[in-house]
């Protein structure tokens, strides 16, 4: 079983993709930090200082500028698709949820709130500079 999420971003896919590896970037619209520069076969930790929480994720494969896969329980995949210059569709699927779970549908639900807000802070730090959606979720 697997979720997908779709985001225009008026930027090239070099642009987004490096804000998903570069260490530098990431704290602007997602996680508040990466231990290190996202390249295939690395473990990578992240941080999210908002919930005190920290965990890790397997890089499985890198394609500069088009698509970047990990671990992290479930598999993930965002893929880029720079369709004219300047602005790409980002796709995040993610894939390893139990269909015998009797609680599917919220997990699905849940984990597409979560990659729609990601998408939206990304869009909002990319396009306009905007970096601070991303500490205005609480749970």
């Amino acid at each position: 079983m697997y979720n997908i999420t779709k985001m225009k971003i008026l930027k090239p896919a070099h642009d987004v993709f490096e804000a998903f590896v570069d260490p530098g970037k990431i704290g602007n619209f997602w996680f508040s930090s990466s231990s290190e520069r996202w390249e295939q076969g690395k473990t990578i930790t992240l941080r999210y200082d908002e919930f005190n929480a920290e965990g890790q994720i397997q890089i499985v494969e890198i394609e500069k500028d088009k698509k970047i896969v990990f671990n992290w329980g479930n598999t993930v995949t965002i893929s880029l698709q720079e369709t004219e210059p300047k602005t790409t569709i980002v796709e995040i699927i993610e894939e390893g949820f139990d269909e015998n779970d009797p609680q599917l549908i919220e997990k699905l639900l849940d984990n597409k709130e979560g990659w729609a807000f990601m998408l939206t802070n990304l869009k909002a730090y990319l396009e306009n500079g905007i970096r601070t959606l991303r500490t205005g979720l609480m749970k």
